[in-house]
């Protein structure tokens, strides 16, 4: 890229083109990272509102029973003998909505089996009432009561990626199974009562129903919630098809293993029957503490989806409509610049070329470039106009010296040496204008993207706090094409600046560049290790230090072709009386040849072919110095180079706060 109109327009489009996306991408990819995590979130708490209703309902049963056991309707039935009970217990089942209830009276080898066979009737048996989720077997279920396991019983649908199986039948039950001591009118027992969970769709329903009361997860229609024995799907409002729910579907074997082998609760994307929905799984435990179940509620992934991928081609859209607005109107703005100093460059083409009667006319502008282009026409008509004398004189001499000593030859090449000395001083003070104008021309645009910086935080107001880092990096950036338009008047007038007296953090300086070149450090597979001891300020202009860290990491991350260790170290260091601080820039490449060690410092010297200019390293070179620094270079015993940059200690009356990288 050796024209400096590609460099410009590189330097001007690279913030748009290549930033821009960047920022898009790095912004959507939180937003979808964050949105996800809400979706998580709202089905945690979904989960919790189910557990804690299942925990109600337990609690409910448990405590009704006791109000059964411990009342004097039931003390009386007890005295009344067995023919009063099963009159007052059908009347309790219906008004608690229970599914069976006995009392179990505490004599003979009846309650010791009993107690054997359940914990809870073992406790209540003991004088404690509890409360638990019990699997019946059919048997058991067809002991209360044949209607009871005909309720039970379904047939198991063949389900994708289950857990492969020999049975086709459930008929065990899922049952809220609750116990309480009974103890009044001399009777000594247990009461006994509990809820069939299989097919209970009023409490799947209850538990959807307070889940998805609103519709920010679109509602009871989009929701679900399932109890299900192990993998089996035993109450749910998970449809089949549109009047069908699928009882006797099972669970995938990713979750089976998670939640029941395992014992997590699941908290991700599952596909429910026949969609994919946001799932949440929680094992159930029966009164034996084994996991035999497991709670769920979900709401379809779709919608959510749907929303994310639209609000993503949303911002892409913006952002070619901007691109597409945006480029062509900057390359119509950049030709009105470019176009009068490619005709000046053509015609100080020529004039080198021996054509001294060449000019570029009027190049229709009246600003800087305008002023530079009418003066580089003055300046060659003068030239010409000197030529022409110089050689009109010139054969005027030859003519009348033309026999003359070889001292008067000498004479005239020193003539025709001073005439070559006065054309290329002229081209450089031509050089010199045409530099400045075209520096001061770079400031133009760069204003108008600090002021769309300036606009775009005043737009995005509180919600810029997002994408602060970014913003942040593209002022550092804006700052550091200024502190270049520095440079060039600085070329251009040399006699306009001079010195600076500013004292820099190198710690500082360091943890910036990291950031500025971690999209080349990334690419390949450079681990970064620093060792940043507490070192003193030093006395240098920081963007030039920062011109030298840069170039230096950027070297030692190409030597190592884009795969290796890149060794950062700071340190205080005192040279000839002097404190200073010592930074060490170290890579594992190949290292520099050792005949080639005394000129990596000279100008254009370069060991890439066909890349670089070989003016980095010397230009680093004459900014340390510049700084009353050193900068050396060595290979390392166990491969690769070590350079070390020595600066001293700046006075503490002009110590400088510079912006840590990590708050950009």
């Amino acid at each position: 890229m050796r024209s400096v109109r590609l460099r410009l327009l590189f330097l001007a489009l690279a913030p748009l083109v290549l930033l821009l996306p960047l920022v898009l991408l790095l912004v959507m990819t939180r937003w979808t990272a964050d949105y996800d995590k809400l979706l998580i979130a709202k089905v945690e708490s979904d989960l919790r509102i189910a557990e804690q209703y299942l925990a109600r309902i337990m609690a409910g049963t448990g405590d009704e029973l006791k109000g059964v056991a411990e009342s004097t309707a039931f003390a009386a039935v007890l005295r009344a003998g067995p023919d009063a009970q099963d009159p007052f217990f059908a009347e309790k089942r219906a008004e608690l909505g229970l599914d069976f209830m006995f009392y179990l009276p505490n004599t003979g080898d009846v309650a010791a089996r009993q107690a054997a066979d359940w914990p809870v009737i073992r406790a209540g048996l003991d004088g404690r009432a509890a409360t638990e989720i019990d699997i019946f077997s059919a048997d058991d279920l067809e002991g209360l009561s044949p209607a009871l396991a005909e309720e039970a019983r379904f047939d198991l649908i063949e389900t994708e990626a289950a857990v492969p199986t020999d049975r086709t039948v459930e008929d065990r039950g899922m049952v809220v199974h609750s116990a309480s001591p009974v103890t009044v009118g001399g009777h000594e027992g247990v009461l006994v009562g509990g809820i069939l969970l299989n097919r209970n769709l009023d409490f799947i329903d209850t538990i959807n129903a307070l889940v998805y009361l609103n519709a920010v997860t679109g509602g009871e229609a989009q929701g679900t919630a399932t109890l299900f024995l192990e993998d089996v799907r035993v109450s749910t409002n998970v449809r089949l098809f549109e009047d069908v729910r699928a009882l006797g579907t099972r669970v995938s074997a990713v979750v089976r293993q998670a939640v029941l082998g395992e014992g997590q609760t699941w908290l991700d994307r599952a596909f429910v029957v026949n969609d994919w929905y946001i799932s949440g799984y929680l094992p159930l435990t029966d009164s034996f503490g084994k996991r035999v179940g497991m709670l769920y509620v979900g709401f379809l992934e779709a919608p959510f989806a749907t929303a994310k991928r639209e609000a993503i081609w949303w911002g892409f859209a913006a952002l070619t409509g901007v691109l597409a607005l945006s480029v062509p109107v900057f390359l119509w703005l950049a030709r009105g610049v470019f176009s009068p100093l490619e005709r000046m460059t053509l015609t100080m083409r020529r004039v080198g070329e021996g054509d001294l009667s060449a000019r570029h006319g009027d190049v229709g502008r009246a600003d800087e470039i305008g002023q530079v282009a009418t003066h580089l026409d003055d300046l060659l008509d003068q030239i010409q106009d000197r030529d022409a004398r110089l050689r009109a004189y010139a054969d005027e001499l030859n003519e009348r010296v033309d026999k003359r000593t070889a001292e008067l030859r000498e004479a005239n090449e020193k003539l025709e040496a001073t005439y070559r000395q006065l054309v290329m001083s002229e081209k450089l003070a031509s050089i010199g204008e045409i530099t400045a104008g075209v520096a001061h021309e770079i400031n133009n645009p760069v204003a108008v993207i600090q002021g769309n910086m300036d606009v775009l935080r005043e737009t995005l107001g509180a919600d810029a706090e997002q994408v602060k880092t970014e913003l942040n990096l593209v002022d550092r950036q804006i700052v550091r094409i200024q502190a270049i338009v520095g440079k060039l008047l600085q070329f251009a007038r040399p006699g306009d600046f001079s010195g600076y007296d500013t004292a820099v953090p190198l710690d500082t300086v360091i943890s910036d560049c990291l950031i500025l070149v971690e999209h080349i450090l990334t690419k390949g597979e450079i681990k970064v290790v620093t060792d940043l001891q507490p070192a003193p300020l030093v006395q240098a202009d920081p963007g030039e230090l920062q011109q030298v860290v840069v170039n230096l990491i950027v070297n030692a991350a190409q030597a190592m072709q884009q795969s290796g260790v890149l060794e950062l170290s700071l340190r205080p260091e005192t040279r000839d009386g002097v404190g200073g601080a010592c930074l060490t820039v170290a890579d594992n490449g190949p290292g520099i040849a050792p005949d080639k060690l005394a000129s990596v410092f000279d100008p254009f010297f370069t060991t890439k072919r066909a890349e670089g200019t070989g003016l980095g390293l010397s230009i680093s070179q004459t900014l340390v110095q510049r700084a009353g620094g050193l900068i050396e270079v060595r290979n390392r015993a166990g491969g690769g180079a070590a350079f070390s940059v020595w600066l001293p200690e700046a006075r503490q009356s002009d110590s400088v706060d510079l912006p840590a990288a990590a708050n950009t």
